[in-house]
């Protein structure tokens, strides 16, 4: 009997082991495969060393600048004023399996190749989860359950709380690690959003690697082809200036959901249960960022459940915390904002975004604006649509 059973050992699911763990709680954490590697850009800003101070002296990828484009190649760039307010950029492989060690080295069980199907029910309370294995079912009972397998996540849906995600709620898009020869920036991540709903990106690595993607949107993830419109943006004449080689060594390659429409807060906590994470929608609209909010989710989760279990009382009204956490309602306060500014943003195929484009040009403190709001979930100002309307 363990005191939490954690589904999913990415990024949120490792933070709310690792704490449970360190106030002494028994902990399960189940994965499905530590070698898979999760579809993602692997841009992570400065505030993951926030929760993990340990990581700066990880030889990650060091970024010190962002270059943002609208449809029509209008760009801005912003470079960060302090050194140490660096972000970096990672293969998620590596970057996982990390975090994952962290939260093992901590005390919590890992168990690997434990596919999340079902709970444990007893006298109508869930009392644990059902886990697929190659050698057969596991059962791991526990107190207090929490949800952090990602989007297609069974156990969410199974929770009672937690309704499937409709085509216009999340984005599609597809990634890959190429290998060879290039122009790109070595400091610099660079964001180019596109004349439909979605953006692209190609961020360096290490020296000769990079990651380059491309996703849609809500109702344009049927009106667009993914493969199409990668290999359209790998080929297009002006990110060819960036990767001018024909053929780059691909070293890997995938496709995947994320959600689009902000964190899930009608859906975040049941009896004995808290979903974290992109299951919950802890993923920022506009950008796509969600490694650090969802890092964010799974501490304020593990602060809740902790609390719960220090005064052996696993109800609603104690689990609820986690709803209310500070942390928790900043995050969804911003995101509810950052929707609003998404459909702002793709207005009359991007117009309103080649406007804030070239009012960031030349504007340095309207530039670090968008940048907070992009990399940070930072508010906008009051004026902020004013201004970019009365834009010529």
């Amino acid at each position: 009997m363990y005191d939490v059973v954690i589904s999913g050992a990415g990024p949120a699911g490792s933070k709310c082991a690792e704490l449970f763990a360190k106030n002494g709680f028994k902990v399960a954490l189940i994965e499905k495969n530590t070698n898979w590697r999760k579809p993602c850009g692997g841009a992570v800003n400065s505030r993951i060393f926030k929760y993990y101070p340990q990581l700066r002296k990880i030889d990650f990828h060091h970024i010190n600048k962002i270059k943002i484009y609208s449809a029509d190649f209008y760009k801005f760039g912003y470079k960060w004023k302090n050194p140490n307010d660096y972000s970096i950029n990672v293969d998620r492989l590596k970057f996982d399996s990390l975090l994952r060690n962290i939260a093992v080295d901590a005390g919590a069980e890992l168990f690997d190749k434990n596919i999340s199907y079902d709970f444990i029910f007893k006298n109508n309370q869930r009392i644990g989860v059902k886990t697929k294995t190659p050698s057969g079912i596991e059962e791991y009972k526990g107190k207090i359950i929490v949800i952090a397998d990602g989007m297609s996540s069974k156990l969410a849906l199974k929770s009672g709380i937690k309704k499937k995600w409709k085509k216009e709620e999340i984005m599609v898009a597809k990634s890959a690690i190429m290998e060879g020869n290039n122009n790109i920036d070595k400091e610099t991540i660079s964001l180019f959003f596109k004349p439909f709903r979605g953006y692209a990106w190609l961020f360096p690595l290490e020296e000769n690697k990079f990651n380059i993607g491309i996703g849609t949107i809500g109702e344009d993830n049927l009106k667009y082809n993914l493969n199409q419109i990668f290999t359209e943006f790998t080929n297009d004449s002006k990110i060819k200036k960036f990767i001018p080689k024909e053929n780059y060594k691909k070293i890997w390659e995938g496709a995947y959901p994320i959600p689009a429409v902000g964190v899930q807060e009608k859906s975040l906590y049941g009896d004995n249960m808290m979903i974290i994470g992109d299951a919950a929608g802890f993923v920022n609209p506009i950008s796509g960022e969600g490694i650090c909010p969802s890092i964010a989710s799974g501490k304020a989760a593990a602060e809740a459940g902790i609390n719960a279990l220090e005064s052996n009382n696993i109800s609603l009204k104690i689990l609820k915390n986690y709803k209310f956490h500070p942390t928790i309602r900043k995050i969804t306060r911003s995101y509810k904002l950052n929707l609003s500014l998404l459909d702002f943003c793709f207005e009359n195929q991007g117009l309103n975004f080649s406007k804030m484009c070239k009012i960031a040009e030349n504007d340095y403190d309207f530039r670090e604006k968008i940048v907070n709001m992009f990399l940070f979930s930072k508010a906008p100002p009051k004026d902020f649509i004013t201004r970019i309307r009365s834009e010529n």
